[in-house]
């Protein structure tokens, strides 16, 4: 579904990402786990096209995408739920989703309001407030629910349970996994642990713009070593 070839990103002269490599397979969820400045969001940010890579590749679907404009990224197929949310504070619920619609290649694919409000019950009680009205929770619901409904076949997202509550943080897990059990293709930022583990099937820790430790899960959570030296738990 995804691969990045020898990703070098730059900002300026600062050499962010040196040389990252990973795929993401078709239904797979893969976690990218680090350190706050290790280049995580950079790396998203050069796989969508906002700050694209200096050398290296990127691969979707079989199509090099390398520095295509994000627009052209979300119509091809990839989805982004942005660090910090973003979403649009002016807009009700309802227009923020609306405004993100997409159809999918088949009807009985597509991501509509009324199912991405069977995934997340509180925007169709929220529906007619401001995004700005909403709660943090609130809001990351909504920012999962805009980027579904441009019917991606990938998703990336960048810092999910960020400043969530535990309750909240447990709902985002809980529709992680069930994105996962339909099958979407998900690249995972998480500074949580213990979620990001409930969720992926393959871990790589990243560390000043490199990644340094690629293994399972369950090789992770057994090994506090690789835990303590790259994300200090």
């Amino acid at each position: 579904m995804l691969e990045t070839a020898d990703l070098h990103t730059y900002y300026g002269v600062s050499h962010v990402l040196q040389g990252v490599s990973l795929a993401v397979g078709a239904g797979e969820v893969v976690g990218l786990l680090g350190r706050n400045g290790m280049g995580k969001t950079t790396l998203i940010r050069s796989i969508i096209g906002f700050t694209p890579p200096r050398r290296g590749r990127v691969h979707f679907k079989g199509v090099d995408i390398t520095r295509w404009p994000p627009f052209r990224a979300v119509r091809h197929g990839m989805g982004l739920v942005p660090q910090g949310r973003r979403v649009f504070p002016s807009l009700t619920v309802r227009e923020n989703l609306e405004v993100a619609r997409r159809t999918a290649p088949t009807a009985s694919a597509s991501w509509t309001i009324e199912r991405v409000s069977a995934l997340f019950p509180r925007l169709r009680e929220r529906a007619r407030n401001r995004a700005d009205k909403l709660s943090g929770g609130e809001q990351q619901m909504l920012a999962i629910a805009r980027a579904l409904m441009t019917n991606p076949d990938l998703l990336l997202m960048d810092e999910p349970t960020e400043g969530l509550a535990p309750l909240l943080v447990r709902e985002v897990g809980r529709a992680i996994g069930e994105l996962k059990r339909q099958g979407l293709s998900i690249l995972l930022v998480e500074q949580n642990l213990p979620l990001a583990l409930s969720v992926v099937d393959r871990v790589h820790i990243l560390s000043r713009g490199q990644i340094v430790h690629s293994c399972t899960p369950a090789e992770l959570a057994a090994d506090d070593a690789v835990k303590s030296r790259y994300l200090g738990v």
